[in-house]
């Protein structure tokens, strides 16, 4: 599992009772704030990792959590990355409240975990991404020889282009799913003829859903994935950006362990059972 998933996205905040029982108990405080046992072992099932690295992901989850107290996200910036999960989905944002009202999450809840992931993402990119040094052709031109296979990519896409001359009518569209908004077309875009951005987020964009709207001067233009065929490895020239990409990604997975590994010596952990 990527590191920086492992560091970044541990997201299992259990609201249980502590019981007088040993095994529901307090197992450490880390800066004050407390890991118990059910905890640990949340971790372990969930993630399917042994005590000693549930243990360690608890341990930096409360280290990141003490280290960002003082990030403040606005209620704007929430609702806002609520909008682009719904539209990323192909639903709605009150499809999306009744959906999680039918499993179980109230609406409150739910806003409370999309602040904590933005609280990580704000953490991460002042923390991590600002500090990551631009790597030289060089190191990019190895890193590529030595990992050919990650950069395999179809060699056609299958979608559904959406087009409208304006920006509003695309949120809208967005929000309503309403074709009415924009124009729609089935298209094939080959990925050896694409430009590096949009090749990009396509690759990311996985089958059935949306990409994010882009500018193309005298419109806007959205797409729907419907598959991805073929294979090929992506020329150096063509896949610079993405081995850069993959290569700052390694990078910053190594300086967010060194980060924890200094704030985790100059932590006051207390180790209960």
């Amino acid at each position: 599992m990527n590191k920086i998933i492992l560091h970044l996205i541990v997201l299992v905040f259990l609201s249980m009772t502590l019981h007088a029982k040993m095994i529901d108990g307090i197992a450490i405080i880390v800066e004050g704030e407390a890991i118990t046992t059910a905890e640990i072992r949340a971790i372990q099932t969930q993630m399917q990792v042994t005590k000693a690295k549930a243990i360690d992901l608890l341990i930096q989850d409360r280290l990141q959590k003490v280290a960002m107290k003082d990030i403040s996200i606005p209620e704007e910036e929430i609702d806002k990355k609520i909008s682009e999960i719904a539209a990323q989905n192909s639903i709605t944002v009150p499809k999306m409240q009744k959906i999680l009202l039918e499993e179980g999450t109230s609406w409150l809840s739910y806003r409370t975990t999309v602040r904590d992931r933005l609280k990580k993402s704000h953490f991460y990119q002042n923390e991590v991404v600002a500090s990551t040094p631009t790597p030289t052709l060089d190191e990019l031109k190895l890193y590529y020889k030595n990992n050919k296979k990650s950069f395999t990519i179809p060699t056609r896409i299958d979608l559904i282009e959406y087009s409208t001359s304006s920006e509003e009518k695309m949120k809208k569209f967005f929000n309503t799913h309403k074709k009415t908004y924009v124009s729609s077309k089935r298209i094939t875009k080959y990925t050896k003829k694409l430009e590096s951005t949009i090749l990009l987020m396509l690759l990311q964009t996985p089958i059935g859903g949306h990409t994010s709207h882009i500018n193309a001067g005298d419109k806007f233009i959205a797409y729907k994935v419907l598959s991805k065929k073929g294979k090929e490895t992506m020329p150096f020239k063509a896949a610079k950006t993405t081995v850069e990409a993959k290569w700052k990604q390694e990078q910053q997975g190594k300086a967010l362990e060194d980060y924890f590994e200094k704030l985790r010596t100059r932590a006051e952990i207390q180790i209960l059972r």
